[in-house]
């Protein structure tokens, strides 16, 4: 992680919000829920809508964290469970303060997207998730489906091919909210990889010392 950012965590520590996926987990099954009653009514009501933002309905920029995957009652309950998982490990692995600046900068930047390009959705933000916990725990088995034991560094090249393809194929307000959401994972990444590329290299120098 750059330099700025470790201290900027470090200096917010006491201000960070302990456990913070579960009250996005716990606003996403409310919502969803309330929508099998209302007929998706509050999910229209937080969704992020630029020209209702400026007619006053300010608390769509924030709300839209909130709004549930749109698929079958099985899937968004299991997506929601790994959304947890993926929350707590982030958490554990970072501490509180980072996580938080993870989310909300990820959040700000998807926010500021969807007032440019006039929408905004929260799939990619929480596919980010998904690549930060694949680049920290790349070899955590989990069983797709409760059945198929996968590890997670694979879904995560599943998942960096539907970002690419994404990128061809979704409408402009997708590929912005697509490229922040990249972007955010790369800033917190950067330091990781190019000290991957020292180390890497490095060994290879070293064992094609041996080799002459």
């Amino acid at each position: 992680m750059a330099g700025w950012l470790e201290k900027l965590a470090n200096r917010t520590r006491r201000f960070a919000i302990h456990g913070l996926m579960n009250y996005v987990v716990v606003g996403m099954l409310t919502v969803f829920v309330a929508d099998l009653f209302y007929n998706g009514i509050l999910s229209r009501f937080l969704e992020f809508d630029r020209a209702a933002v400026f007619r006053g309905e300010v608390w769509r920029v924030l709300t839209f964290v909130f709004l549930p995957p749109n698929s079958s009652l099985l899937f968004v309950f299991f997506a929601l469970y790994f959304y947890w998982m993926i929350g707590q490990a982030l958490e554990g692995e970072w501490g509180a303060a980072k996580f938080n600046w993870f989310y909300l900068i990820g959040a700000f930047g998807t926010m500021v997207a969807g007032l440019i390009m006039g929408s905004a959705t929260n799939e990619y933000l929480n596919l980010s998730l998904f690549f930060a916990f694949a680049i920290l725990f790349p070899e955590f088995e989990i069983r797709l489906f409760f059945l198929l034991p996968v590890k997670v560094k694979w879904l995560g090249w599943i998942a960096a091919a539907f970002f690419a393809v994404s990128l061809f194929f979704t409408d402009w307000p997708g590929r912005v909210a697509l490229l922040v959401s990249v972007a955010n994972v790369a800033l917190f990444f950067w330091t990781d990889a190019r000290d991957r590329i020292v180390n890497a290299r490095r060994r290879r120098q070293w064992k094609n010392q041996f080799r002459k």
